[in-house]
């Protein structure tokens, strides 16, 4: 046993079950507070930035067909640098946003980080505004290939929470972060 006021949960051993160019997926033996012993799986992603383009009181937004739900669904535009390889939060939300929706932006504001899947994935989300958009022309990845991208009014985007046509923990966790920005600026 060890004191509770350590981690909580220790790592005895690691090893990884899989790995691609986007993640890897290991399995650790931890021990637990009371002694007891188990296994957690763990998957590894680098960081990854997420894009609100504000622009006349909306947001542009991405849809593509998303394999493990079947389904398409409106977001805001976000990934990560490719291999999974890490970099500048800032550069990367500069090159989601111009790859998925040929937006350049003026101005790149971070909102806050908020942590993509922690009950599995030390992975988080960096989360930007992005203002003073010129358009371009995309430069989709081929995963990105039945991508589509469209404004829509914020009171659409709204009701699309609503009814269900976004359906991104990401994207409305990132609303949310840009609410309070409002907010504080009054």
């Amino acid at each position: 046993m060890f004191d509770s006021e350590e981690v909580p949960i220790r790592q005895l051993s690691t090893r990884l079950v899989y790995e691609n160019a986007w993640l890897s997926v290991r399995e650790d033996r931890i021990q637990r507070p009371d002694g007891s012993h188990g296994i957690y799986s763990v998957v590894d992603r680098p960081d990854a930035a997420m894009v609100i383009a504000l622009e006349r009181d909306g947001f542009h937004l991405v849809d593509q067909y998303r394999y493990p739900v079947a389904g398409r669904f409106w977001e805001f535009p976000q990934g990560g640098f490719p291999d999974r390889r890490s970099g500048d939060p800032v550069e990367l939300a500069h090159r989601e946003l111009a790859e998925e929706t040929g937006l350049r932006a003026g101005s790149m504001t971070s909102l806050g980080s908020l942590f993509s899947w922690h009950g599995a994935s030390g992975q988080v989300l960096n989360v930007f505004l992005a203002t003073d958009l010129v358009p371009g022309r995309p430069n989709r990845e081929i995963e990105e290939q039945d991508m589509r991208h469209r404004w829509f009014a914020r009171s659409e985007f709204e009701l699309m929470i609503s009814d269900g046509r976004i359906r991104d923990n990401s994207t409305v966790a990132g609303y949310t972060l840009l609410r309070l920005h409002e907010s504080a600026a009054g």
